[in-house]
Parts: C-alpha cells; sequence; structure tokens
C-alpha cells in the first residue's frame, strides 16, 4: 500500500507540473473573439487531461524501475501473476466514462461556436490560388484585399473558391473552415480585441500556398465607418474608367501571382508586359498584343511563359465577364 499512497502522490505532483509547463509556453496565441473563449476552455480541459495521462503512465514507469529493480545478486524469479480482471474492469469503464464526457462537452462547444447571431455582418470571401478577397455586400459591394472588421460585432463570413479547395484560418480566432469550389460554405465569427492579425489558408493549396495570407485588421465601430467610407470612394472612382476597373480587379484576383513593380515570383510581371516580346516554354516569341493577353487569361495553360508554371485561374469561376477582361488589358496598357 506504501508504494501505491507515494507513486500516486507522485502522479498527481508531476501532472500539476506538467500542466504548469504547458501553460508557461503559451501554446496558443491570443484570445481575439468570442468563439476562441470557448475553444480555449475546452483546449484547457484537454490539457488538463493529457498532463494527468502522461504522469498516469510515466510516473509508474520510471517509480517501478528505480524502486522495483532486481538487487544485485538476485536470480529469484518474479512473482507470476495471471491477471486482475477489477483492474482490467475499471481501466476500461473509467476511460469510457470520461470519452464520453469530454464527447458531450465538445458538442455542447461546439455547437456554442457555430451558433449564428441574427443581424450579423455579411462578408463574401473569395479564395483562390493564391489570393483572398472580401466583399462586403452590406456596404454596397466594395471588394477589398484585406478584412477588416468591427470589434465586438458579430461577422458571418459566405465563403468560397474559385479553384481547387482551401481553408479560412486566423489562429488568433480559433476557428477554421474549408472553402470548396462550386459551393458555399459560413462560419460565425465575433472579434473581441483590437489589433492586426492574418488570415492563411490551411490546407494544401499549390505551389503559392506558402504565401497565401492577407491582413485581418479589428478596429472600433469609428474607424471601422470611416474606412468603409474610403472604400466606397476609392470603389466609385475606380468604376468611373476601364483601367480603374481593371484595376480593382487585379486586386481582388491577380495581385497574389503578378506584380506591377517589375519583380518575378509565380508569374509574370505585368510591369512592362504589354507589347513586349514575350518568350514561351515551347521556344517561340509572342508579342503581347491584346490577343496574347486575352488569350493568356482565357486559356493560361495554351501559352506558357518560359520558366513559369502553367497558371490554373478560371476567369469565369472567378465571375468575371468579357467587358472586365477589357478592363484588366486596359489597366495593363498603363503598367509601362
Amino acid at each position: 500500500m506504501r508504494h501505491f499512497v507515494i507513486a500516486g502522490v507522485l502522479v498527481i505532483a508531476v501532472a500539476i507540473l506538467a500542466y504548469m509547463g504547458l501553460n508557461a509556453v503559451h501554446l496558443m496565441p491570443v484570445e481575439a473573439s468570442t468563439q476562441s473563449v470557448s475553444i480555449d476552455w475546452m483546449w484547457n480541459l484537454m490539457l488538463m487531461a493529457m498532463s494527468f495521462l502522461f504522469a498516469l503512465i510515466a510516473v509508474p514507469m520510471f517509480y517501478s524501475l528505480v524502486v522495483f529493480k532486481r538487487k544485485k545478486g538476485d536470480t529469484t524469479d518474479a512473482k507470476h501473476i495471471e491477471g486482475n480482471t477489477p483492474l482490467e474492469i475499471t481501466w476500461t469503464v473509467i476511460p469510457l466514462f470520461v470519452v464520453v464526457i469530454f464527447a458531450y462537452l465538445g458538442a455542447g462547444n461546439l455547437a456554442d461556436v457555430v451558433r449564428s447571431t441574427p443581424g450579423a455582418m455579411v462578408v463574401k470571401v473569395t479564395g483562390s490560388q493564391w489570393n483572398w478577397s472580401f466583399q462586403y455586400p452590406d456596404y454596397g459591394g466594395f471588394t477589398s484585399s484585406e478584412l477588416y472588421l468591427p470589434v465586438n460585432k458579430a461577422v458571418h463570413l459566405e465563403m468560397t473558391s474559385i479553384d481547387v479547395i482551401h481553408s479560412f484560418w486566423v489562429p488568433e480566432f480559433r476557428v477554421k473552415q474549408d472553402l470548396v469550389p462550386g459551393r458555399v460554405t459560413e462560419l460565425q465569427i465575433t472579434p473581441t480585441l483590437d489589433g492586426n492579425y492574418k488570415v492563411r489558408c490551411s490546407e494544401l493549396c499549390g505551389t503559392g500556398h506558402y504565401k497565401m495570407e492577407q491582413p485581418v485588421v479589428v478596429v472600433d465601430n469609428a474607424k471601422f465607418t470611416a474606412w468603409v467610407a474610403d472604400q466606397q470612394a476609392v470603389a466609385a472612382k475606380q468604376q468611373a474608367t476601364p483601367e480603374g476597373r481593371g484595376q480593382k480587379i487585379y486586386e481582388t484576383f491577380c495581385i497574389a501571382c503578378h506584380s506591377i513593380d517589375g519583380s518575378t515570383g509565380i508569374a509574370p510581371t505585368w510591369r512592362g508586359l504589354y507589347d513586349s516580346q514575350v518568350k514561351l516554354s515551347d521556344g517561340s516569341t509572342v508579342t503581347a498584343n491584346d490577343e496574347y493577353i486575352l488569350n493568356s487569361i482565357k486559356e493560361p495553360a495554351s501559352q506558357v511563359v518560359n520558366g513559369f508554371p502553367a497558371m490554373s485561374f478560371k476567369y469565369q469561376a472567378a465571375g468575371i465577364t468579357a467587358d472586365q477582361l477589357n478592363d484588366i488589358l486596359a489597366y495593363i496598357k498603363t503598367l509601362k
């Protein structure tokens, strides 16, 4: 009995120390949403359970190695034990009971996280290789390349992808949701902490997956209202000219791959593209005129630029019309 008491005390002590140690290293980022509070509460319970199970396994094992090791010169056989039915029933029933409790708590926690809030602000999120765009239908439908949100206001995200599966994830908000081509998936968040964060794609989505992240800015209501007014003014100005409309489309769908400053990355730069000589992967050279540029958008794999991979962008899936293709062309012509 003495060994059981000592081992039991050591299990409790090691479990507490393990839990305190894991908490001290700050495994989770700052809580920045209502949903993160519920999720972190559940995570904290799991951390306690993991610490206890670690101690329950490690302490008896090392205690036995130290206390019950064979003494020098002892050649006797150990006591043969066939089994212990009460012990086997105990270590089966108790874990089963614990799992059922965690399942119940997890189901309730999930219900709290996904519960919709009446009157929530709607933001439409579009994922593409390798870019995010955010549309605000409640404020005239303008589109932004950064997710601006008012603090303490429920936000309902309606999300889709125009090419492959992406996954919307802001670590500080905790919640995550896949974006599936041809479907609209939904996510509810309520930011609670002003600050600058990043939305990341947590689903491997191609060669540019590593750079698919964009700003998430949470501000007070006054700053959000001012930002909305600025965005509406910019959108109205851009809509006045073809090149302005083309610039907006570029900022929404094309900026992740094509630069306008002459630098190259995943795809060729648009700076100085129009009327230049472009060498293709088949060894031929073409002039970047209207026909070539429009065809490159419509059929990106038909004329691949030498040194770059074939793009998979589908302009129809992005909702880009024939007139908007001409707007993009007009914008490219201004990038001398």
